[in-house]
């Protein structure tokens, strides 16, 4: 799943995507809207592509959950993030039965959930190819022994 140009400003609501860049200035485009923006530097806009999601061993990239759900979904759209906080503890659960639930709040699994969602709405949600290994049928191996 590529992330690249996807941020999310803080302070305002949903997706945007880098638009285009110079001096101390972005402008950016809503995902849901479709209307640009100019951020300045005094906006706070995190990369999705440097998002990650802690478990118990490490750090799993964003990327990573969006394929783990387009998987589960089909590339569909998911539960809504407006569930209850059971529902969307156990489904994340199903998604990634290791995340570390002490350092994972509900707000960040409601905002995966959330930009999943909006990404998959406007088509940038891809389903991961599976990784297939052809089974070929083993040569025989003949070999000469001279004596």
């Amino acid at each position: 799943m590529n992330l690249e140009g996807i941020i999310n400003v803080t302070g305002k609501p949903g997706l945007y995507k880098v638009v285009s860049q110079g001096g101390n200035r972005v402008i950016v485009e809503s995902l849901t809207d479709g209307k640009k923006t100019p951020l300045h530097s005094h906006n706070q806009a995190n990369m999705l592509e440097e998002i990650g999601i802690y478990t118990y061993d490490d750090t799993k990239p964003l990327a990573e959950i969006f394929d783990y759900i387009a998987k589960k979904e089909n590339g569909k759209q998911t539960l809504s993030h407006k569930s209850s906080a059971n529902q969307l503890t156990t489904y994340f659960r199903e998604i990634l039965a290791d995340y570390d639930e002490e350092r994972v709040y509900i707000s960040d699994i409601k905002k995966v959930i959330q930009w999943y969602n909006v990404m998959q709405a406007f088509g940038l949600i891809e389903i991961p190819k599976s990784e297939q290994k052809e089974k070929k049928p083993a040569k025989k191996k003949t070999t000469t022994e001279k004596k």
